[in-house]
């Protein structure tokens, strides 16, 4: 356990190091008007890490000390023939984490050794977005934006989880991932786009198959699956999105396709430093095996130096794939059983300086566990918990990059 300790807080301090070596370089801005109008390129980075104590309760629980993190970097340059974006994004979670990822209970998702994973969440590859976006001009109002992506997201699902205001403190990925973002590392992707107004309608070739558990290479395939998402802006503050998506053969240790939809709303206000954030969203896979639903309701009130934040999920688990840790086949593999959560949880910026903000933060979740699954997980309601010292580059005048999806060029 000391061991890990130790080389866990080296990657952290080499990870704080890449920060502090790239934060002066970086415009710390996010004002739309200010990027749309300047020449030459403008930069903007954001990133997290986490140093945490996770706790995770029931039997399939336990504990051990982590540290989740990636950084993003992005380039943006105005031309006579449009905006170009090119971003990068990495992770030395396979390091900090550990290959198996970091503990949470009623997981599910991707493989490790030939085996489910599940009661963790897989740790990030190291190449999270190698992306770059042209945004084509068509008249004052609409615009054409081609994205090309060695690694990336597709057009499906909602802002990923880490991008989003309304869960940027909250270091622990929803339970729903997989039914809702999972899509946002994939190894080939190639998205049109067409903006008009208050809407914007997209479509995606990808590869759809998961990452491998190698997470330092790249897992590149065919792109032999598609999906289409449509996004409406009413107000500054407001935006909705639908998808949906036909992932061919995305598990390694499941044969068969999934049709993913997702249908989200998110609404962020912004004052100077002070933002609150709320996102809603549900989603459904269907594959040979019946459909699984998930949805959540997630919140986060940022005000001066405190943060708080809480997420509720509701969302049907693979029953016989968890009690038993393998793959199952027949009428076994479509049992279905609802499983809740509720998250609480809060943090306290104590640091300000050399271009990063720390803070120190707790969280606490209560589970609601399905009587198939008491045996397990124990009856009743499961606790975890996490103490956590989280670090970032300090923000600019508009915040970090929050909410941004890939291929969305600055000022649209």
């Amino acid at each position: 356990m000391r061991q890990v300790f130790r080389q866990r807080c080296r990657c952290l301090i080499v990870f704080i190091g890449v920060c502090l070596f790239a934060t002066p370089g970086f415009a710390q801005v996010h004002d739309h008007a200010h990027m749309s109008t300047a020449t030459g390129w403008q930069f903007m980075q954001d990133g997290i890490v986490f140093a945490e104590l996770n706790s995770q309760g029931s039997d399939r629980g336990g504990d051990e000390f982590i540290v989740p993190n990636w950084w993003m970097g992005m380039g943006t340059r105005k031309t006579a023939r449009g905006d170009i974006m090119l971003t990068g994004m990495f992770s030395l979670d396979a390091a900090t984490v550990g290959k198996g990822g970091y503990r949470e209970i009623f997981q599910a998702g991707e493989a490790l050794d030939g085996q489910p994973l599940i009661d963790h969440q897989h740790p990030h590859d190291f190449f999270m977005q190698l992306a770059a976006a042209w945004r084509i001009p068509i008249t004052g109002r609409t615009g054409l934006t081609l994205t090309g992506a060695a690694v990336g997201e597709p057009a499906l699902g909602p802002v990923a989880f880490m991008h989003r205001a309304s869960a940027v403190d909250n270091p622990t990925a929803p339970l729903g991932h997989h039914t809702f973002d999972s899509t946002h590392i994939s190894f080939g992707v190639i998205t049109a786009g067409v903006d008009h107004g208050r809407w914007t309608v997209e479509g995606s070739l990808f590869n759809g198959r998961e990452p491998d558990d190698q997470r330092w290479d790249f897992d590149f395939g065919k792109l032999d699956s598609f999906s289409g998402r449509v996004w409406f802006k009413p107000t500054a503050a407001w935006e909705l999105q639908a998808s949906s998506g036909r992932l061919t053969e995305p598990e390694a240790l499941e044969p068969g396709n999934i049709v993913r939809s997702t249908a989200s709303a998110s609404w962020t206000r912004a004052s100077g430093a002070n933002v609150t954030a709320l996102t809603f969203a549900y989603g459904r896979n269907d594959s040979d095996h019946g459909a699984r639903n998930a949805m959540f309701v997630e919140a986060a009130r940022r005000k001066d130096l405190n943060t708080v934040y809480g997420r509720f999920e509701a969302l049907q688990v693979e029953t016989d794939l968890l009690q038993s840790g393998h793959v199952v086949e027949g009428q076994a593999a479509n049992v279905r059983d609802p499983v809740y959560a509720l998250t609480i949880g809060g943090v306290r910026d104590v640091f300000n300086a050399a271009g990063l903000q720390g803070g120190f933060g707790a969280d606490v979740t209560f589970y609601a566990t399905p009587e198939p699954l008491a045996a397990a997980y124990g009856s009743g309601h499961p606790v975890s918990f996490h103490l956590f010292f989280r670090l970032r580059p300090k923000s600019g005048m508009m915040g970090p990059m929050w909410n941004m999806r890939m291929g969305q060029t600055m000022g649209h």
